[in-house]
């Protein structure tokens, strides 16, 4: 299993996720369109059909993978393991992460504000037309940090527990969380139950962040007493119980102050400041944050293949 998810996180830092290759996560979205549109006129109890959603497409998530990787398996043992390890790989967004970050990056160093803006829209949720180069600084190093748990840790994590059949099921309940997951008129009874889920399968991941994300800035040449110090501190303050945790542990390696006034759909959202500011937001903290990210996503993976093969010698 190691093995496999090993192979599966080289596969995302090599090729990340091509547009021209079939994503479960396309189909795990149109399945949830589908059963959303159905649900809603099914079932007149709108938190009820948000639950049942959740259970229909976490359930078919892990048991389609189930079966099919079971059926590849019955056929040939290495048919198994690639399709287990093509699965887990899906799974993984460290590639993507840094790429689309690091678009935000090369534009702001071009100093074209208009370009890092638009780049910034596509990772980001608040609006983005209006930032300043220091808010878009920001709001890409904040969504980096957020997404080294969403993105990385969380799915190597399950793959861990349960294999490829949990690393999808947990990219389910992402993906659920983002397409329903809000608290706008819509979604606040509908969608409660995938964000509850997503608050869930992320407690742990988030917390096990806090101890690699401050060696991983130590390795990464950064202040990683102060990352540890910061997350302790801070990490609560954020309104999300777990995204303010790796938020806090990269404002302190970096030295830098996260959080602040946000606008989404135009409505103004003040979130707490997690840091002490000690360096003013510049763009290279987007890449450092990046660094941080690679540095503490092949750290989780290396202890967690360590302890694989520690339960297994037993």
């Amino acid at each position: 299993m190691a093995i496999e998810i090993a192979l599966a996180y080289i596969l995302d830092l090599i090729f990340g996720d091509p547009r021209w290759m079939p994503h479960p996560v396309k189909g795990i979205g149109w399945l949830i369109k589908k059963l959303e549109l159905f649900l809603r006129e099914a079932i007149k109890n709108e938190r009820i059909g948000g639950i049942i959603l959740v259970i229909l497409v976490v359930g078919v998530s892990w048991s389609v993978s189930f079966i099919i990787i079971g059926l590849a398996y019955s056929i040939n043992g290495y048919l198994g393991a690639i399709l287990s390890i093509m699965i887990i790989y899906t799974s993984i967004a460290a590639k993507d992460l840094d790429i689309e970050s690091m678009e935000v990056y090369r534009s702001l160093k071009k100093k074209d504000i208009i370009s890092a803006r638009k780049k910034l829209s596509f990772i980001v949720g608040r609006d983005t037309y209006n930032l300043e180069d220091r808010e878009v600084i920001r709001a890409a190093v904040e969504t980096v940090s957020e997404n080294i748990v969403d993105g990385i840790i969380s799915p190597i994590f399950y793959a861990f527990i349960g294999g490829a059949p949990l690393a999808l099921a947990y990219k389910a309940i992402n993906t659920l969380d983002s397409m329903v997951g809000y608290k706008n008129e819509k979604y606040k009874d509908f969608g409660w139950a995938s964000a509850k889920m997503d608050t869930l399968a992320n407690f742990i991941p988030a917390r096990l962040s806090a101890l690699f994300l401050p060696l991983a800035s130590l390795l990464a040449g950064k202040d990683a007493l102060n990352s540890w110090r910061i997350a302790r501190r801070d990490g609560r303050k954020n309104p999300s119980p777990n995204s303010g945790i790796p938020e806090a542990a990269i404002a302190g390696a970096l030295g830098v102050q996260l959080g602040g006034l946000n606008y989404y759909d135009s409505k103004a959202n003040l979130k707490p400041f997690i840091g002490d500011g000690i360096f003013a937001l510049e763009a290279g903290h987007i890449k450092e944050s990046v660094k941080i990210s690679y540095i503490s996503s092949a750290l989780f993976l290396i202890v967690g293949a360590f302890l694989i093969f520690c339960i297994g010698r037993r």
